[in-house]
């Protein structure tokens, strides 16, 4: 933990830099101003004022504060408490929400390093965990009661911590510098005590203090600085950088509900092909998805690793554009290689039997779950998409109509289309169901019947398109073969 120090903030007067107003969002002055007119002290704090500077819109505001969360909560009708590692307020304006935090000391967690409605990611995808994990803030939550502010494992990971301090403790427990600035309501200064301005400038990521310590405390850091780096182009600190190859085994000790909600931010707010090629070059794929980290390495460049990058760049697309993105399909992504392993180990005529398929999708979650959780809604909806590609892959007759109801149809239809474009799946094949989906339902009967004849024809050996047989991860997709019949044995 880095050395809480009395060395006055170097203050930063508002000529001197770039943060207005303008840029905060209004109920976040609200919260500021309610909080000084009742006497207490109020900066705008974290990643806000990094992203300010950095010319970026900034999704979320936090406050740092001296009032104690029950006396924010007094102050503000629209206010909860949550969390169990640190109490926290939040003040609701709507669905905007505004982080106040009690000034800390130096050893309390980070803000934001608790699993919380992350504003970037759980209103579109719903994103929370739901196995009532401890480390989950919950509303109205209380601590333990065992008189202990402050509890450490063996490893000095922090447990819990509820020591509150001065503006001049908070800093020193924060994890980055670039998301230690404070900006003062009652001046409009920035205050830095660690250098974050200088390192913004010079789009630097350096941890505050020992980083060694400081990744022992939360081995979460280790994925926030690969997230800051693919999300800010941000380049390591060399003091920063050195310890993760050592200590980055320490994430099998993260509870994994924590990890599922540092996952979505890796790849679900718009930048996950650069996440996933940080976490890679890190050695961090490997710990937080052995499997994955392991398909992907042995079989480096193959067509299941382009499905992946093509995937991820059309969820980075969608969440840029503000559309809505689905963990669904990301883990999807992600564990078609292991799934696809899983099928072609078995005997190849097996391949599209839906048993099949649904074991290995049960198998791949199953090994992924050891380190990160997977919600139940999610899993189910891996092995519905994979389960519906041989079905989409040979489409027969008047059944494509009843494919086309199905609730996970669109899903299991954009991963066709990925695979096709992979090379993975006939391109024709993807076409025909985009076009099954655009026509009148007179055109749709038409096609069907066309299909019908087409099939009668060739005796139904093939539908709207020909799969590529034994491709590399093709993950079930080789035709289905016929059976043959037994020769009768004797009367």
């Amino acid at each position: 933990m880095p050395v809480a120090t009395t060395a006055a903030p170097r203050i930063i007067g508002r000529a001197d830099h770039v943060i207005s107003r303008r840029n905060i969002a209004p109920n976040a002055l609200k919260v500021l101003y309610k909080l000084r007119e009742a006497g207490f002290q109020a900066f705008l704090v974290g990643g806000c004022l990094r992203d300010v500077m950095l010319g970026l819109e900034p999704k979320d505001f936090d406050v740092a504060t001296s009032a104690r969360p029950e006396e924010v909560k007094r102050l503000f009708r629209n206010c909860r408490i949550i969390g169990r590692r640190f109490r926290l307020a939040h003040v609701f304006f709507g669905r905007e929400i505004i982080e106040v935090a009690t000034f800390r000391a130096s050893s309390a967690p980070s803000q934001g390093e608790e699993p919380d409605a992350d504003p970037d990611i759980l209103p579109e995808v719903g994103a929370v965990a739901d196995d009532g994990a401890d480390d989950m803030p919950t509303a109205d939550d209380s601590d333990d009661g065992d008189g202990q502010d402050r509890l450490l494992d063996g490893q000095g990971r922090i447990l819990r911590d509820n020591t509150y301090g001065t503006i001049d403790d908070d800093v020193w427990r924060r994890d980055f510098t670039c998301n230690a600035l404070y900006y003062n309501i009652d001046d409009f200064s920035v205050w830095d005590y660690v250098g974050g301005f200088e390192d913004i400038a010079a789009r630097r990521l350096s941890l505050i203090g020992d980083p060694e310590t400081r990744y022992r405390e939360d081995p979460v850091r280790m994925l926030r600085a690969a997230r800051f780096e693919a999300k800010l182009g941000f380049t390591l600190a060399p003091a920063t950088e050195e310890p993760i190859a050592r200590l980055r085994e320490l994430l099998a000790q993260v509870p994994a509900a924590r990890l599922f909600d540092e996952s979505l931010k890796l790849f679900l707010t718009g930048h996950g092909v650069k996440s996933l090629a940080v976490l890679q070059q890190r050695g961090l794929l490997r710990v937080l998805y052995p499997t994955v980290g392991a398909y992907l390495d042995k079989h480096a460049g193959n067509l299941v690793e382009k499905l992946l990058i093509a995937g991820l760049e059309n969820t980075d697309a969608r969440v840029l554009a503000g559309k809505p993105v689905t963990p669904t399909f990301l883990f999807t992504l992600l564990l078609y290689g292991p799934i696809a392993a899983l099928i072609e180990a078995q005997p190849s005529d097996t391949w599209h039997d839906t048993a099949t398929i649904l074991d290995a999708c049960d198998r791949a979650v199953y090994e992924a779950q050891q380190r990160v959780t997977i919600p139940k809604r999610f899993s189910l909806g891996i092995r519905d998409m994979f389960a519906m590609q041989p079905r989409l892959e040979q489409p027969r007759g008047r059944r494509a109509l009843r494919t086309l109801e199905m609730p996970k149809f669109r899903a299991a239809f954009d991963l066709l289309v990925l695979r096709a474009k992979a090379g993975m799946a006939a391109t024709a094949t993807a076409q025909w169901w985009h076009r099954l989906q655009e026509v009148s339902p007179e055109e749709r009967a038409q096609m069907i019947e066309q299909l019908e004849r087409s099939q009668s024809r060739q005796g139904g050996a093939q539908g709207a398109g020909q799969g590529n047989e034994g491709e590399e991860g093709g993950g079930g997709a080789p035709r289905r073969r016929r059976r043959r019949r037994r020769p009768a044995g004797p009367a």
